[in-house]
């Protein structure tokens, strides 16, 4: 799979997304090749983390922190609810793969728009909370801190391994 590269030296807002990109794409490369049910499967007992479950977890991140965050339009959470905080992640099947990954492609792509339109990482985003730049760091941490996961999830797997 073609991958964005490790970004280089530059302005703050393209360097910061490019390691979005970055990430994003690491994460994808640990799906790339697995049938639905490998996507699924909590290959690290006594974990419940799936790499399906991890997609959509940074699914839910890329929404309240980047797409809320940045529009100041609260759409909630796909899957996650007050009853069952934990639905991205536990209580997954095969059948939410094709679904899952698409709405995470969405919301990257909404997010992206709305990094794309900023130009002040110092400003606070449009619901106030804190700072574009501490939004976009914090998804970033989100997926670096995941994909060391995605890395014994997919080895677990079927022993993949690699960046």
């Amino acid at each position: 799979m073609d991958r964005t590269p490790q970004p280089d030296a530059g302005e703050e807002i393209p360097l910061l997304h490019g390691w979005l990109k970055f990430h994003r794409d690491a994460l994808a490369a640990k799906c790339d090749g697995l049938r639905p049910d490998q996507l699924v499967h909590a290959s690290a007992p006594p974990s419940t983390l799936s790499l399906l479950g991890l997609v959509r977890h940074l699914t839910e991140m890329e929404r309240h922190y980047l797409v809320h965050a940045l529009s100041g339009e609260n759409r909630g959470f796909h899957y996650c609810t007050d009853e069952n905080p934990e639905a991205d992640i536990e209580g997954l099947d095969a059948g939410m793969t094709e679904d899952s990954m698409r709405r995470w492609h969405q919301e990257q792509s909404d997010a992206d728009a709305l990094i794309a339109a900023c130009t002040d990482l110092s400003a606070p985003t449009a619901t106030g909370w804190n700072s574009v730049r501490w939004h976009l760091l914090k998804v970033i941490q989100e997926y670096a801190r995941h994909n060391g996961h995605a890395d014994i999830l997919r080895e677990r797997i079927d022993g993949t391994t690699g960046e």
